[in-house]
């Protein structure tokens, strides 16, 4: 070889070695950019995920939202808030107030012994029944809706949420609800604060033939639609003039129907019906 051809091919080799420098520099540029804008955009992730973090735990709860929420009365509800329901025929002379929490096991057990004849009474037009619900077993629950001391969950107002749009179907939608929220099939322990799920409410819904399916209940419920009436309905609970700070209570023309000197409630379909004649007579 001689030595043109030799000085030739190592200018050849270095020119090769000299481009290959070049795309290696390239090539080490791009990475070193890709790392940067991966770093930036991660920057601006966990930024953006703090932000988003301040914000969500700044909003309010769903409840306290409600506080301020435009009121949304269902239909069938007359006065002030749309918190006057009364359920009947209108040739009843009479009215029953009954006074109610969702979630009162003693609630449920009256519903499910004197409820029936309660119902066929209103039917009859025996009287007419004015339905006041209070929320006072409520407070907040553990993630598993388990009741802790001192902090007692959000199934009363749910609950009555979702009462409130079965009102809007009808009364007599809300009735059968009522009632089927107080069956001992669906009705919770005080303890537990299954109320709270939408889910559960439709399931329990689903057995009321006028709300089984119906996508604007659902809706309703889903969204919050009577969460404020709820609360407006809680309040006049609350601030009620009948003296009444428990539940079950039933008052008629100003007076509690009561079966004993403690004042106790009736709870059987005898002491039931002796009460209310008692108060229809007076």
């Amino acid at each position: 070889m001689s030595k043109r051809n030799t000085q030739a091919a190592k200018t050849a080799a270095r020119e090769r070695l000299r481009e290959e420098r070049e795309r290696q520099a390239k090539r080490d540029k791009v990475k070193r950019q890709a790392i940067v804008g991966l770093s930036v955009v991660a920057v601006l992730a966990a930024a953006g995920g703090i932000g988003y973090a301040v914000v969500q735990n700044n909003k309010p709860s769903g409840w306290e939202a409600a506080k301020k929420a435009p009121l949304v009365k269902p239909a069938h509800t007359t006065g002030k808030d749309g918190t006057t329901v009364v359920i009947g025929k209108a040739t009843a002379k009479k009215t029953l107030k009954v006074y109610e929490d969702p979630r009162c096991p003693i609630c449920a057990q009256f519903e499910q012994t004197v409820g029936p004849t309660m119902k066929k009474d209103i039917d009859d037009g025996k009287f007419k029944v004015q339905y006041i619900g209070g929320t006072f077993i409520d407070g907040d629950s553990d993630d598993k809706g388990t009741i802790q001391i001192g902090s007692r969950g959000e199934g009363s107002k749910s609950a009555m949420s979702a009462m409130g749009a079965a009102l809007n179907v009808s009364p007599e939608a809300f009735l059968e609800y009522k009632t089927a929220l107080y069956s001992a099939k669906f009705h919770p322990e005080e303890t537990s604060d299954k109320f709270k799920d939408d889910d559960y409410l439709i399931k329990v819904a689903d057995s009321v033939p006028a709300l089984k399916g119906n996508a604007k209940f659902q809706d309703a419920v889903r969204k919050g639609t009577y969460d404020a009436w709820a609360l407006a309905m809680s309040e006049t609970f609350n601030t009620n003039k009948d003296d009444v700070n428990g539940t079950p209570s039933f008052v008629m023309d100003g007076k509690k129907l009561t079966v004993n000197s403690q004042g106790n409630p009736p709870m059987t379909v005898a002491d039931f019906n002796k009460a209310v004649d008692a108060a229809l007579k007076g």
